[in-house]
C-alpha cells in the first residue's frame, strides 16, 4: 500500500500541475479521476467521482484574483481512497464511493489555502524576476519560473501522500464497520450527489425553465425506478 500511495501521490502531483502550467484541463476531475482509477484498476468508480466533482463545482472557476477549491486534489484522493479501501474489503461499493468523495471535499477546500499562501509566497520570486529582467540575466528568471512550479508540485506531492497515508487506513478500518442504516444513507448520497451536481450545472447555466423541466424528469425516472423495485 506505501508504494501504491506514493506512486499516487507523485503521479496525481504531477497532473495536478496542470492547474498552473500549461493549462490544457488534465488537471480537471472529469480527467485526472479516470485516469487515476484506470491506474489503480477501478476505472468506472474513477469515472463517477470524475463526473461528480466536475459537476459539483462546475461554477468554481479561477477568474481575476478567485481561487477556487482545488478539485484536482479531491478527484486524486477520493479516487485512491475509493480503490484502495475497496480493494481491501472486496469491492468498490457505492457506499464507498461516497464516503471517499465526502472525505476528498474538505481535503479540496484546505488545498485552496495551501494555493492561497503558494501565490502569496510566489509574489517574492516575481519581484526578483523583475529585477533579473532589468539586469537582462534570463538563467536566473528561469531559474525562478521552475522554483516556483517546484513548489507547486512539493506541496500536492506531500499533501496527497500524508492524506492518503491518513484516510486510506482510517478507512479500510472503519468502513466494514459501519452500521447498516449509515451504510443505506451513504448508498442514497451516491445516487443524490450527481442530482446536486446537475443542479449545479443547471444553476450556472441559467436556462431558462431548465430547473422545472430537470425536476419533472428527475421525478418521472424516480417513479420509474420505485415502480420496478430498482431503489431498495
Amino acid at each position: 500500500m506505501f508504494t501504491t500511495i506514493l506512486l499516487i501521490s507523485v503521479f496525481g502531483g504531477l497532473m495536478c500541475l496542470d492547474r498552473v502550467l500549461i493549462q490544457a484541463m488534465i488537471s480537471r476531475p472529469i480527467i485526472v479521476a479516470p485516469v487515476i482509477g484506470l491506474a489503480l484498476g477501478v476505472p468506472y468508480a474513477g469515472l463517477m467521482i470524475g463526473a461528480i466533482l466536475e459537476l459539483f463545482w462546475i461554477d468554481r472557476v479561477p477568474i481575476g484574483i478567485y481561487i477556487p477549491p482545488n478539485d484536482s486534489i479531491a478527484a486524486v484522493l477520493a479516487v485512491s481512497m475509493a480503490a484502495q479501501a475497496g480493494q481491501r474489503n472486496g469491492e468498490v461499493t457505492p457506499e464507498l464511493i461516497a464516503l471517499s468523495i465526502l472525505l476528498a471535499i474538505p481535503c479540496g477546500l484546505l488545498v485552496k489555502k495551501l494555493d492561497v499562501k503558494i501565490i502569496e509566497s510566489n509574489d517574492s520570486l516575481s519581484d526578483e524576476a523583475l529585477e533579473d529582467a532589468k539586469n537582462g540575466d534570463l538563467r536566473a528568471i528561469e531559474f525562478k519560473v521552475y522554483a516556483g512550479l517546484a513548489k507547486v508540485f512539493l506541496v500536492y506531492a506531500v499533501f496527497l501522500f500524508l492524506s492518503q497515508m491518513i484516510l486510506i487506513p482510517s478507512l479500510i478500518w472503519a468502513f466494514p464497520k459501519l452500521p447498516a442504516a449509515a451504510g443505506n444513507m451513504l448508498w442514497l448520497t451516491y445516487y443524490f450527489l450527481p442530482l446536486l451536481g446537475i443542479a449545479v450545472a443547471i444553476n450556472t447555466i441559467k436556462m431558462r425553465g431548465a430547473i422545472p423541466v430537470f425536476c419533472v424528469v428527475f421525478l418521472i425516472v424516480a417513479v420509474t425506478l420505485e415502480v420496478f423495485h430498482v431503489i431498495r
